[in-house]
């Protein structure tokens, strides 16, 4: 009997092959959504100022991006809202003295140098907002200038020559002492700060949201803080270990970094072990920083160093191919 041959044609159509409601934009509107009761409460306690201090930082990250791609003749990719994540992140993480001409070097230090030379949204191996946040400190007076809480003494619109300044819990912390703040002013955030980082409880809210929609999950913004209370629980300086792991938690960019920053898609590693690694690092390098560093905040830093250091952790945890051996895995 003649063997017989079935041939059998297969049309693949171009990807992607796969379909999603879910794209950029509806990442970054996720995003927004959820830093909103931080805002809210940025304005209540710093004045209106934070508000805008926000809105020209959101606006001058988007005109930044437009106008640069424009000119390198590429397509606008000002729609998927990115631009203004960044500009509402730096604003967060700057004090609502700061000036407008300084927020907005900052804002083209983020989308220009770090986002847009290097490809675009997908391509910065470092956080853009942090990294122009380090930049900032060129300016150190200007980026260290605190406000103290209450409508009374909250910045002007467009001067800040009446406020009245107040040094942050970690500024005391970084003396070894206690902060003079309640656990409640903390998780409250009736405290000095960075525009968007002092309520702790605002924050939580935000990423709660993220993680019921799914954006980030709690393994990153766990590893990390979870690290920073241990070590503090450790290492008290003297002081009783549950007032000052919770002051350490409550104070300074904690909350934010470990929930809106160490969590971005683009600047951290893909696998879970991975994942654990850079949050553990961050919160090892946090707590070095602010121990033993000049400087009282260790967040902004941490983070930019474990994400030059996610191209390494992406090969912890990764899958092995299937029939391949352990050592194929590791390549």
């Amino acid at each position: 009997m003649a063997q017989m041959k079935y041939f059998y044609e297969l049309t693949v159509s171009s990807s992607p092959h796969a379909h999603s409601p879910v794209t950029t934009q509806t990442l970054m509107r996720d995003v927004l959504i959820a830093l909103l009761p931080a805002l809210v409460g940025s304005v209540y306690f710093f004045g209106f100022r934070a508000l805008l201090v926000t809105a020209v930082s959101a606006a001058a990250c988007v005109f930044f991006e437009w106008i640069y791609r424009k000119l390198m003749h590429k397509d606008s990719t000002v729609y998927d809202c990115s631009a203004v994540v960044t500009g509402v992140l730096l604003a967060f993480v700057c004090p609502v003295t700061i000036p407008y001409w300084c927020i907005l070097i900052g804002d083209f230090f983020a989308i220009v140098v770090v986002k847009q030379l290097f490809g675009g949204i997908g391509k910065n191996f470092m956080n853009p907002a942090l990294a122009a946040r380090a930049f900032l400190f060129s300016w150190p007076v200007l980026m260290s200038n605190w406000v103290k809480v209450g409508f009374s003494n909250a910045a002007g619109l467009l001067d800040t020559a009446d406020v009245v300044t107040a040094a942050t819990p970690l500024s005391s912390m970084h003396q070894g002492m206690l902060p003079t703040d309640s656990l409640m002013d903390l998780w409250i955030g009736r405290v000095g700060g960075c525009i968007g980082e002092t309520s702790a409880l605002l924050l939580l809210i935000g990423g709660g949201y993220l993680l019921i929609r799914k954006v980030i999950t709690p393994r990153i913004p766990l590893a990390f803080i979870g690290t920073v209370a241990v070590l503090t629980f450790l290492f008290p300086q003297g002081n009783d270990r549950l007032a000052w792991m919770a002051a350490q938690i409550l104070s300074g960019g904690l909350m934010l970094g470990a929930i809106f920053m160490a969590t971005d898609y683009v600047t951290s590693p893909l696998t879970g072990k991975g994942q654990l690694l850079y949050g553990i690092g961050c919160g090892v390098l946090t707590v070095a920083i602010r121990y033993f560093g000049s400087y009282n905040e260790g967040v902004s830093y941490a983070i930019l160093v474990m994400n030059a250091c996610v191209m390494l952790l992406d090969n912890v945890g990764h899958p092995v191919k299937f029939g391949a051996g352990k050592e194929a895995g590791r390549k």
